[in-house]
């Protein structure tokens, strides 16, 4: 998606769309807000009061077999099956306080004894009915076919006290029937990396899946972590996700791709996202102007008032494209961005390879599966989510939901949509008023060229005055931690970007304090660096789980300067580029 093309006519339409189609929801949970806040009261609930229900295996075909042999299934968006993973004494390694609020569980819950028993699948959850869900997707560009939660088994629904509802999901719980060839298990190394980035993807106000706790097995499990032929035994984890939906949009293509038979399915699947989801769209009024003209003549009109499955791919379209500018903004590279493991509600899902920019590099995967081609690098990142909508789409062409207009729609609103909120986001990274394209395209390629710390160079970018006077020698002084081993022909071109970025800021009118007071809540001082995961890992391993808890604490307020705890923010050491630690495999 290339930043630099003009935004198509249609442009206009983005908030128009986006406010028509949620105000009432918003209206509706504002109020609820208001009634819930009048009463006074803090829900705290234990394990056994919280308020369960199973919208989706009560509403959705089921599989009719509930074993968990790997096989083929059909007709069905899911399957009962139990957690089934082998637990010995298992340990609470971490918990998210925050996440409890959701679910309205009391904090105190994770003292019991008890606790690592349940979550680890040992132990059954009153009023849990475990499921895995069936979904296939395109991996690599490639259809895969049937996939399906391999390791992943849900437990049910939440509904707290606000009627929000809460999907909860062990992660590495055993085998299911779409476990294919594997043991459905997970190690405590990559559970520590989901945990860990689930919440701090959410405390830096980017849409993600939760994790409310993490236990160890107590047993081991063997990985080839390279898939060099060399494997070792790790200590198994399980992690709880929790999201208000794991429905992926792999979870419609697998039924549209098996023919006339099970689009009925894709329609059924619709209709209940839609009701739970996206309930604004079910009562989009007529009166509502929601009609658009496309093209390049104007003459073709997509009307969303007409058809909820054309104003519900739209939706998902626009969420998709924030969220992925959100990535760009926060300098977040995903690793497999396949089909399935696309959230239908916009929220970054399934932490595999995933890792920060550290030195800037727009072709940095951090996927070692995806080096030969780098698909799902950095840069490529807007382009293949588009891409992954136009699956999308044509899997609901296919099941004749929408139109191939509507469809058409749906990604050029994706773009448009993308462009929007990555130009407002950089434009809020630099300080500025306005965005200003020549500016941001020679400081993303000084960065390329320099590789220079993405999250560090923005943080000390708001350092730098608004004053024309400052002298050459003086102007790289608020950026010299980031801009290290420079010489002087790239020192010149820094110091003519500097000088052209502090006319922009003369130009703002906007005081030096006041401007480095929104900059900083804009750019994180902290992220989760792949060095500061393995570092809690390796700790984690042998026992101490002081790092990962510690780690959290910080990603919890990445905005915040948190004296004394500086060294998070630091440059990677030598030892962070080697493989497994800056680059993962798929393997788990």
């Amino acid at each position: 998606m290339d930043p630099s093309l003009p935004d198509p006519a249609s442009s206009l339409s983005v908030d128009s769309v986006a406010d028509s189609l949620k105000s009432q929801s918003l209206r509706e949970q504002g109020n609820d807000r208001i009634n819930k806040e009048n009463k006074n009261k803090k829900v705290k609930l234990s394990l056994e009061d919280l308020n369960w229900d199973h919208s989706f295996v009560r509403e959705l075909p089921g599989d009719p077999q509930s074993d968990s042999i790997p096989r083929q299934v059909f007709h069905a968006c899911y399957t009962k099956v139990l957690p089934s993973a082998e637990v010995e004494n298992p340990e609470l390694v971490a918990w998210s306080d925050s996440v409890a609020g959701l679910l309205d569980l009391d904090s105190h819950e994770f003292e019991r004894p008890d606790f690592p028993l349940k979550f680890s699948g040992a132990s059954p959850l009153t009023g849990a009915v475990p499921y895995a869900q069936c979904y296939g997707g395109h991996q690599f560009g490639t259809w895969a076919g049937q996939l399906g939660d391999g390791r992943a088994i849900t437990l049910g629904e939440i509904l707290n006290s606000k009627s929000q509802r809460w999907e909860l999901q062990l992660k590495g719980a055993g085998k299911t029937p779409y476990s294919r060839f594997a043991d459905g298990l997970a190690v405590l190394r990559s559970s520590i990396r989901e945990f860990l980035c689930s919440e701090a993807m959410h405390f830096l106000g980017i849409p993600t899946t939760r994790a409310l706790c993490l236990v160890t097995t107590g047993k081991l499990v063997t990985r080839d972590m390279f898939y060099d032929g060399n494997p070792k035994e790790e200590p198994g984890a399980i992690v709880c996700r929790v999201a208000q939906s794991f429905l992926r949009f792999g979870s419609f293509q697998i039924h549209a791709s098996k023919g006339e038979e099970d689009l009925g399915i894709v329609s059924t699947l619709a209709d209940y996202a839609i009701r739970h989801h996206f309930p604004h769209i079910e009562n989009i009024s007529k009166s509502e102007t929601l009609s658009f003209s496309t093209g390049d003549n104007g003459q073709s009109v997509v009307d969303l008032t007409s058809n909820k499955y054309a104003a519900w791919v739209v939706e998902i379209a626009e969420r998709t494209a924030s969220l992925v500018a959100r990535w760009q903004g926060v300098g977040f590279t995903h690793g497999v961005l396949n089909t399935d493991n696309m959230s239908i509600l916009g929220l970054t899902i399934d932490y595999g390879p995933f890792g920060f920019l550290d030195a800037f590099d727009p072709s940095y995967t951090p996927n070692t599966t995806d080096l030969p081609g780098r698909r799902y690098c950095f840069a490529n990142q807007p382009d293949i989510c588009s891409w992954n909508i136009t699956q999308f789409a044509s899997t609901l062409m296919a099941a004749h939901l929408i139109s191939d207009k509507e469809a058409s729609y749906a990604v050029e609103r994706y773009g448009t949509k993308f462009m929007d909120e990555y130009q407002a986001i950089i434009t809020q990274k630099l300080g500025l008023q306005k965005y200003n394209k020549q500016l941001v395209n020679k400081l993303l390629n000084n960065l390329a060229v320099d590789k220079v710390d993405y999250t560090n160079f923005f943080r000390s970018l708001s350092n730098i005055k608004a004053d024309p006077g400052i002298p050459e020698g003086e102007l790289l002084v608020p950026l010299k931690a980031v801009l290290l081993d420079i010489g002087k022909e790239r020192k010149e071109a820094w110091a003519s970007w500097v000088q052209s970025y502090i006319q922009e800021l003369v130009a703002s009118g906007i005081s030096d304090e006041e401007r480095k007071a929104s900059m900083d809540l804009v750019n994180p001082k902290y992220v989760l660096r792949n060095y500061l995961c393995q570092s809690a890992i390796d700790a984690a391993e042998i026992g101490d789980f002081g790092e990962v808890r510690r780690l959290l604490k910080v990603m919890e307020r990445p905005y915040d300067e948190q004296p004394g705890m500086e060294k998070y923010a630091r440059l990677p050491p030598a030892w962070a580029y080697r493989p497994g630690v800056c680059m993962l495999s798929c393997s788990s």
